[in-house]
């Protein structure tokens, strides 16, 4: 007997890093196939313009990931959402715009039956990848490296049968200069959403999840499908909850190889090298 969709008002999503070797495609493919909602909202970063800049490799699970996306709307008519990222930051050139369904924004108010959140990437308040892009790629090299060491060192870790261990997360956790930089980060974003009159505030960028209370605004942090695995839920009485795969996963257990059934043919929608000729593009943005 198949089990029955778990059925949400709203999901928010960010931080895929499409383009990537360390993004999970699969297991987000496989939580959006078991879950059913009004509203999906990707928050930044679900395609990393600088990796494929770099000649990042886009897969067929990469271009699955966005075909589904794009059945959802056309078949379901969902409502999606997209507020650019640092990594997706090309679409600064064409904001705001909407096709059907589908809005890109860089920011947008949510309003549930608790009070208005404020929804925003959060790059905003990195002064780096504001302020020093040079430094902000450079340390998006060293983040990538990192993965790729964690990477390796996880395939041993799984030989051995022993659980994923986050490299990053560890070295962020010993490191008090990185815990006093989520710490500023979330309360400059939650005096934003208070100056916006919001109770709330959702946001990704750091990938670090989080729902809690900062003095009287509520926080909630989306998380990453590159480590944490993580998404936000509304409920439909406009509660939040926060999903981790690895929990997720154990209800909906997960086949070795995510397949999504697409009903249309196959088109050249998303060629990889039209992908790289709009991200290395000079072109003078809309007016």
């Amino acid at each position: 007997m198949k089990k029955s969709l778990r059925k949400y008002k709203t999901i928010f999503i960010s931080d895929v890093h499409l383009g990537t070797a360390n993004c999970k495609v699969k297991e987000v493919i496989h939580f959006l196939k078991n879950t059913r909602c009004e509203s999906l909202v990707l928050n930044g970063d679900i395609i990393d313009g600088w990796q494929l800049k770099r000649g990042g490799k886009w897969t067929k699970a990469h271009t699955k990931f966005a075909r589904y996306i794009l059945q959802r709307i056309e078949k379901k008519k969902l409502q999606v959402v997209y507020l650019r990222g640092n990594h997706d930051d090309i679409l600064n050139r064409f904001l705001p715009m909407s096709f059907g369904t589908l809005s890109i924004v860089e920011d947008y108010i949510h309003e549930t039956p608790q009070g208005k959140y404020l929804v925003l990437h959060g790059d905003v308040f990195d002064t780096i990848t504001k302020d020093f892009v040079f430094l902000a790629h450079l340390g998006d090299f060293g983040y990538k490296t990192l993965m790729s060491i964690n990477r390796w060192y996880n395939k041993y870790r799984q030989w051995r049968g022993k659980e994923y261990w986050s490299l990053s997360k560890a070295i962020k956790a010993k490191v008090k200069q990185a815990v006093s930089f989520v710490s500023s980060f979330e309360e400059k974003l939650v005096k934003l959403a208070e100056s916006r009159g919001c109770q709330g505030v959702i946001c990704g960028h750091i990938h670090t999840p989080a729902d809690k209370r900062i003095d009287s605004l509520h926080y909630l942090n989306s998380g990453d499908w590159v480590e944490s695995l993580s998404a936000i839920a509304e409920n439909f009485d406009g509660t939040f909850e926060l999903i981790y795969f690895d929990e997720f996963r154990k209800a909906y257990p997960m086949k070795k190889d995510t397949e999504i059934e697409i009903d249309d043919e196959e088109d050249e929608f998303f060629d990889t090298r039209g992908l790289e000729i709009a991200l290395t593009s000079r072109a003078v943005p809309f007016s």
